[in-house]
C-alpha cells in the first residue's frame, strides 16, 4: 500500500478501516482477475483513490460529519452511478450521481459492490453499451 494512503487508512476508525481495506482488496482482485494492468493508488482530495487505464477513478472515504456511513465515489460525469441505481436501486443507497453510500454497521454487499467496482474499472471499454453491458 502506498505510504500516504496507508497513513490515511490509519486515520479511520478500526471498523471502517477494515471495510475500506476489504473494498481495496476487491479492487486489486478485480484488476488481477481481469488483467487490467497496474493500479494507481493515491490520495485525491484526501481520499484513497484507485485507477486503472481501462477504467474511471474510484475513491473511498468515511467522513466525521456522517459517521454512520462510508462512501465509494465515482466520476459524476460518467454513467456509472446512474447505471448502479437502475440495476441495484433496491439494494444500494446513492448520493446524487457520484457515490454509493454504505452503512458502517452493515456487511458490505460483496457481490453487488464487486460488480459496481468491475464496471468502474472497465468503464472505458463498456461506456458505449446499454447499462454498461451489465
Amino acid at each position: 500500500m502506498d505510504s500516504i494512503v496507508s497513513q490515511r487508512f490509519d486515520d479511520y476508525p478500526q471498523d471502517v478501516r477494515l471495510k475500506l481495506v476489504e473494498i481495496r482488496t476487491l479492487i486489486f482482485k478485480i484488476a488481477d482477475d481481469l488483467q487490467l494492468g497496474d493500479i494507481t493508488e493515491s490520495l485525491k482530495w484526501g481520499e484513497p483513490s484507485y485507477h486503472v487505464q481501462s477504467g474511471s477513478p474510484i475513491r473511498m472515504d468515511w467522513k466525521r460529519k456522517s459517521p454512520d456511513y462510508f462512501y465509494l465515489f465515482f466520476n459524476c460525469n460518467t454513467k456509472l452511478v446512474d447505471t448502479f441505481r437502475e440495476i441495484y436501486g433496491d439494494v444500494l443507497t446513492f448520493q446524487g450521481n457520484r457515490a454509493i453510500v454504505l452503512n458502517r454497521g452493515e456487511a458490505i454487499p460483496e457481490p453487488v459492490i464487486l460488480h459496481c467496482l468491475t464496471l468502474g474499472m472497465t468503464y472505458q471499454k463498456v461506456k458505449h453499451l446499454p447499462l454498461l453491458g451489465a
